[in-house]
């Protein structure tokens, strides 16, 4: 039977901004077809978001906006930020939907992101103390994989990466753990698509986990393909704070779907993506970035508080 006290929850946990959607192409500085799926993080009072942008080839590359309240009055690079190393097989066509961290051992943000091949979509991985100059570490893992995120510091010794490939045609969340940033291994599942649910075709890593009392809190889209076309929605996991591989919690419930016009109208339709993240510890509130219909950029927000006690109440995590 339906929990109806939790859905409840669940369905009025995030509020959207009311000036929605916050950026659009033609906001843009420069020719774009589409800016969407931005990755975020606070740098001083400042809030920073890295945004993929399309351009009219079809390929995408990252640039900064910049904002002092997160919502209004974004201060957009004039050019691209970050764009694909055409010397690069991996970055042949276009880089896409980035997640950014600070890296406490190298004391320098972390950006994790898809880069394009002809041998299909890989994480890679790029470090940065200003986001104007970027040391790229190259490709983590081989095609196809993508929706990564480094946690911000080791555990047991050894760094850890969300991610999503794809294998047996099944689109999971793994977590696989390095030594040293280049070397991976020790993969496993951690979060699983789910036969009928609203998540049964593929899920992935949304935003950057963020981490709390009760242990991390990871958002993920999930997707369900229906006859119309695949709804792209958000839903939240729980994972252990200090061995982060044991999930807690999951939602059985999305907490973020498509409804308004700008989320299910674009360059494709009904999607609710979120690449990026920020907290306002003064109001207690957290903010998610996410594309809305592979088109523009929203904003949603929920108190930090009221998150926390939806995911007490999710169920406990099945194997």
């Amino acid at each position: 039977m339906p929990n109806l006290k939790r859905e409840k929850m669940a369905y009025s946990l995030f509020k959207r901004y009311k000036g929605n959607p916050i950026l659009m192409p033609e906001d843009w500085p420069y020719p774009a077809n589409a800016i969407f799926n931005p990755g975020a993080t606070k740098i001083g009072k400042q809030t920073l978001i890295l945004v993929r942008v399309e351009d009219m080839r079809g390929f995408s590359h990252l640039t900064v906006a910049r904002s002092a309240d997160g919502f209004t009055k974004w201060h957009i690079d004039s050019t691209p930020t970050m764009e694909a190393d055409q010397t690069s097989m991996e970055e042949r066509f276009g880089l896409e939907d980035p997640r950014i961290i600070w890296l406490e051992e190298q004391k320098q943000y972390a950006i994790t992101y898809t880069s394009f091949s002809e041998g299909g979509p890989v994480v890679s991985l790029a470090i940065t103390k200003d986001f104007k100059h970027f040391n790229r570490l190259g490709a983590l893992l081989p095609p196809e994989d993508k929706d990564a995120c480094l946690l911000p510091r080791r555990f047991r010794g050894r760094f850890v990466l969300i991610h999503r490939p794809i294998v047996r045609s099944e689109a999971h969340i793994w977590m696989s753990f390095s030594p040293d940033l280049k070397h991976w291994g020790d993969h496993r599942a951690i979060l699983k698509t789910r036969a009928a649910y609203w998540d049964c075709h593929r899920v992935g890593l949304a935003c950057q986990p963020i981490e709390t009392k009760l242990g991390w809190l990871v958002f993920y889209h999930g997707v369900r393909v229906t006859a119309a076309g695949s709804i792209y929605r958000v839903g939240l996991a729980l994972l252990d704070k200090t061995e982060p591989w044991k999930v807690l919690k999951r939602s059985d419930e999305w907490i973020l779907g498509p409804k308004e016009d700008y989320e299910r109208v674009g360059d494709v339709g009904d999607v609710v993506f979120p690449t990026g993240a920020t907290i306002d510890d003064k109001k207690g509130l957290l903010h998610l970035y996410y594309g809305a219909a592979d088109y523009s950029i929203a904003v949603a927000s929920a108190k930090m508080s009221d998150i926390l006690d939806y995911i007490k109440v999710c169920p406990d995590a099945q194997d």
